[in-house]
């Protein structure tokens, strides 16, 4: 299909989602833009969160990892499962209970301010580096199979989406998102199925008969049973469960949406049923990634695995029929990763970081600054995409993921410590913990696997053979995140002492 008809569907699709923004801003302030006025209809969050948490990583990284791969990443996502129950049943009754706007307010009434500048501003390195990750995959793809057909640069790519992204959000904050984020997960999921049921169709099958045919090459294997792999059953279940809690349950983005409900049942009702239809939707990209690697043996196609499901959706086999829908889905994956993202960093910035709620001013000159804030994280999201360019890493969804495990650790040993103990930390001192902690946790991943580190850096770290007698071929996979959690518990633990006051 033309690139032209192809854009024109993409600048229709930004039109449609400005339109939605504008009728649903009407109206707004400072509390539609961080919490919804606490009046978002569940069903509507908890459908817009499929969006969210796939992303467009997931549209592409996903299929694209089961040749290597199989479908071990459903392990990960049993383990979310038992993440997302913690959640519901833990987290989100104590969020309710304190009546919270931002989920790091948590911190500084357990410890004192030290510990909310802590969560918070890891929140922000987290989300800041995953969510550019994300839009650079998203737009690397449109700019290889249409943009650069057309003689746009990369650069302006960045710039009018980020600049679109700008405009739908920059009013009705998470009051838009419920309703932009509903609209998008739709376009996506109409994507994945169709697309799905075109590919199953050239391959002159059926479901049963596509799935007999990736299970004869041994994609369908879901568990690995190999202890020192990093894929290990039991590592990914694991390290599913304390990416999900961590995420999902310690990130404001996140649970900006999930406490902007009405009420605490509501919003259970909302994480559990987001939770049975990620589950599922999760099982049709794996199962999307073993058509398209049929497909491509069948034709004979051999490209990097991120680029696997543009270049058959693209291809001249389709004539367009899949085209036009894979393009809107992978937009659609993009957007609510990313606006989500712009706008709970601006509400962490500014209630958590320089305290906007507290402040004795006007609201006016409360929407102003928080406008300010707004705009400066969407130029750090522009300067970070076009590192990413630089950078160029394909497979991007195992960086996401080992990044998280590094910086989300913190988070986790902090609230951890907040919730399974009663003792009180030295407030001079968390910092230290909360800093050395991912370093720590850092260097063992490094020592497990330097061959991982060698091939993204570029370097050689020589340290296989000690890796190999301290480790013994054992792979540290998704528990990163726990053991760096672990760490900072234990840190926090040492610089705690019991809590006399009450």
């Amino acid at each position: 299909m033309s690139p032209v008809v192809l854009f024109a569907f993409v600048i229709g699709y930004f039109l449609l989602l400005l339109t939605v923004a504008w009728y649903t801003s009407k109206g707004s302030n400072n509390e539609s833009f961080f919490i919804g006025n606490k009046k978002s209809n569940w069903m509507l969050v908890a459908f817009g969160m499929i969006g969210t948490s796939l992303s467009g990583v997931t549209f592409v990284s996903v299929p694209g990892g089961v040749g290597s791969g199989n479908f071990f990443y459903f392990q990960i996502v049993l383990g979310y499962l038992l993440g997302y129950l913690v959640i519901a049943f833990v987290l989100l009754p104590l969020y309710y209970k304190m009546n919270l706007t931002s989920i790091y307010t948590y911190l500084d009434n357990r410890f004192g301010v030290n510990a909310h500048k802590v969560g918070a501003s890891f929140f922000i390195l987290s989300r800041v580096v995953g969510a550019t990750a994300r839009l650079y995959l998203v737009i690397n793809v449109l700019q290889i199979f249409i943009l650069n057909k057309l003689g746009i640069p990369f650069i302006a790519t960045t710039f009018v989406i980020l600049l679109m992204i700008l405009l739908y959000t920059f009013e009705g904050g998470v009051k838009t998102i419920i309703y932009t984020d509903t609209l998008q997960t739709t376009g996506m999921l109409l994507g994945l199925i169709v697309c799905t049921i075109v590919i199953i169709k050239s391959l002159g099958t059926d479901f049963s008969g596509a799935l007999q045919l990736m299970n004869e090459k041994g994609y369908t294997q879901v568990f690995n049973t190999d202890v020192k792999s990093g894929s290990f059953f039991m590592k990914h279940i694991l390290g599913g469960m304390f990416i999900a809690i961590a995420m999902t349950g310690l990130d404001q983005e996140m649970m900006q949406k999930n406490i902007s409900v009405k009420n605490l049942k509501d919003s259970q009702k909302n994480m559990m049923s987001f939770t049975a239809v990620l589950m599922l939707v999760n099982f049709l990209f794996l199962f999307l990634g073993g058509i398209l690697y049929l497909y491509a043996t069948k034709m004979n196609i051999t490209t990097a695995p991120d680029d696997l499901f543009p270049t058959i959706a693209l291809s001249d086999a389709f004539s367009g029929t899949i085209g036009v829908l894979f393009i809107v889905a992978l937009v659609s994956a993009l957007f609510p990763s990313v606006d989500g993202a712009i706008t709970s960093l601006t509400s962490c910035f500014c209630i958590d970081i320089i305290g906007l709620n507290k402040q004795v001013a006007e609201e006016q000159t409360k929407k102003k600054t928080r406008m300010k804030v707004h705009v400066s994280f969407a130029v750090l999201f522009f300067i970070m995409v076009l590192l990413f360019k630089v950078v160029n890493d394909k497979l991007i969804i195992d960086f996401i993921l080992k990044f998280a495990g590094i910086t989300y650790g913190p988070l986790l040993g902090l609230f951890a410590f907040g919730i399974l103990t009663t003792r009180s930390l030295n407030n001079k001192l968390i910092w230290y913990v909360c800093i050395i902690a991912p370093f720590l946790a850092m260097g063992i991943d490094i020592l497990s696997s330097p061959e991982w580190y060698e091939k993204k850096l570029h370097i050689s770290l020589g340290l296989a053979e000690i890796s190999k007698n301290i480790f013994h071929g054992y792979k540290i996979g998704n528990e990163l995140i726990l053991i760096n959690g672990i760490i900072t518990f234990l840190g926090l633990f040492i610089i705690s002492k019991k809590n006399t006051g009450k």
